[in-house]
């Protein structure tokens, strides 16, 4: 088990916008990449196939974060912020709606052993 936070955020274009949105979104991969406790962070668009036909909004963002305290960092960059500002919230923004959620591999009554230092 780990501390690991999983995050996945998931964002529905308004119509005609998807091309538009996932490039902005692109924009954020290479210096959410140089962040301390940045596991992996990948905005993907979502594909057909018979093997997956369950419905998702349209692109997805993967990210793996070291611990909650290095994802919240990531969520109060400016960068971060100036996105949902002027891509989500705003009215001429790209986004129709969207969806973060994070998420933990370890059991809420996992045991964790202590380490001292």
């Amino acid at each position: 088990m780990s501390k690991k936070v999983y995050c996945i955020a998931q964002f529905l274009p308004k119509p005609g916008q998807e091309a538009a949105l996932f490039q902005v979104l692109q924009q954020l991969e290479p210096n959410t990449l140089r962040e301390d406790g940045c596991l992996q962070y990948r905005v993907t668009r979502q594909i057909t196939s018979d093997f997956a036909p369950g419905n998702s909004f349209p692109i997805v963002f993967n990210e793996i974060w070291a611990d909650m305290a290095h994802f919240e960092a990531h969520c109060q960059r400016q960068e971060i912020q100036d996105f949902f500002t002027k891509y989500c919230l705003a009215d001429d923004g790209l986004a129709a709606d969207w969806n973060v959620c994070v998420y933990s591999d370890e059991p809420d009554d996992y045991d964790a052993p202590f380490l001292s230092a």
